[in-house]
């Protein structure tokens, strides 16, 4: 009966994000802990590999039709992925599993919930404001950052937050992308949100199986459903009206932040 519940768990989450591009750890995590009571760590360490197998297909899509500035991703990794090692070192020193760092993981997903929901709300009313081509002769200065260190710098941030959460890789990602990248236009932020996430969340997701933070039957009915449901949302995503799906989005994430954090 659970595995049911899970498939279509996953069909939701993967629908919300064919609508609207919120990355799936923002719902997935806080709804298998609230709704399904899964410990937290193995909510985190599962829902990780769910990103990285759900964003994969999107990544090769998006390279074949030459929308990810790679640079870009590169100069996030840079920061994302070491950062992501050195926060699965302290977890497999301290336990994924005991008291202090299911509280840790508890509240920081509250507030990394509460992150995204602001970003959610950003990215609806700001996004149209964002460029929608790259002026010619201004392609090289558009994957530049704003100064060489902060995509090392927030990309670190995001890897710490990943790999203790599984949330910061989606709406967060990119409103920091659109605010280091203010010349790059919204279409290609997303498309190296996606790309970068890829490997942070493939790293971090197998850095928690092995130390035992992944329940593999729980993900293959999670990715049964998530499949259908982000082909469903992708098709459905030019006749709904996107800033209002993405504030209403915001509200619920700002709700389940408050009450992880309650906890």
């Amino acid at each position: 009966m659970h595995e049911l519940a899970f498939v279509f768990a996953g069909f939701f989450v993967g629908l919300v994000v064919g609508l609207t591009g919120v990355g799936g750890g923002s719902l997935m995590t806080p709804l298998l802990i609230s709704f399904f009571d899964v410990k937290p760590y193995l909510a985190v360490g599962t829902d990780l590999l769910f990103a990285a197998f759900t964003k994969m297909g999107g990544t090769v899509k998006l390279a074949r039709s030459g929308r990810i500035d790679w640079p870009v991703v590169l100069n996030l990794s840079a920061g994302s992925i070491p950062a992501a090692l050195a926060t699965l070192y302290v977890l497999q020193a301290v336990g994924p599993a005991s008291a202090t760092m299911q509280g840790i993981m508890t509240s920081t997903l509250g507030a990394a919930l509460l992150l995204t929901a602001a970003a959610t709300l950003f990215k609806a009313l700001r996004g149209k404001a964002l460029p929608t081509t790259i002026a010619a002769g201004q392609e090289q200065q558009a994957a530049q950052a704003r100064h060489w260190s902060l995509p090392l710098l927030f990309g670190a941030v995001i890897g710490t937050l990943v790999t203790l959460t599984s949330v910061g890789a989606g709406a967060i990602g990119v409103t920091v992308l659109m605010i280091l990248y203010p010349l790059l236009p919204l279409q290609r932020i997303v498309a190296a949100d996606i790309a970068y996430a890829v490997p942070l969340t493939l790293v971090a997701g197998l850095g928690h199986a092995s130390l035992g933070s992944v329940d593999w039957p729980m993900l293959a009915s999670l990715l049964a459903g998530s499949l259908p449901g982000i082909w469903v949302g992708s098709h459905l995503m030019s006749k709904t009206p996107e800033r209002v799906i993405r504030s209403l989005l915001s509200v619920l994430l700002a709700y389940a932040g408050f009450k992880l954090i309650a906890l």
